[in-house]
């Protein structure tokens, strides 16, 4: 198992960029994608520097949002446990996105071997997204 944690507010995928060069139409990442899945990497090979895993694997994300500033003293005090959930953008899809993207080829061979994505979205004092990666267990049925 491989835990690691990336510094900062969580971020999601941002979607893909056009530019016309003359006649062909370009598609780029935008540079807050780029360096936050830079961020990522960095983090990663922080805690593991081995070769890409082989073979079904089991992806968990947990993302810790910065509490808002404008909130009572009651809601700041739930939040403050991790445990108060977040229903705001980037949305958990857009989260695993990019995360799975970055570590694609360097977690493991291919994001296609992850049988199993979870993504959990809580307040925190300090905000970071921690990631949880797991070789395939037997499955229960």
């Amino acid at each position: 198992m491989i835990v690691f944690s990336i510094p900062g507010p969580p971020v999601g995928k941002g979607r893909p960029r056009f530019a016309r060069m003359g006649t062909f139409i370009k598609t780029y990442t935008d540079k807050d994608t780029l360096s936050y899945e830079n961020l990522v990497k960095v983090s990663f090979r922080q805690v593991h520097c081995g070769n890409p895993k082989e073979g079904p694997i089991k992806v968990e994300v947990r993302a810790y949002f910065p509490i808002p500033k404008s909130v009572t003293k009651k809601f700041r005090t739930e939040a403050s446990n991790e445990n108060m959930p977040v229903t705001k953008k980037p949305d958990g899809d857009n989260i695993i996105k990019i995360i799975l993207d970055a570590l694609n080829q360097i977690a493991y061979k291919d994001d296609a071997q992850i049988y199993d994505v979870r993504c959990i979205k809580v307040y925190s004092e300090n905000p970071r997204t921690v990631v949880k990666i797991e070789d395939a267990v037997t499955l229960p049925f």
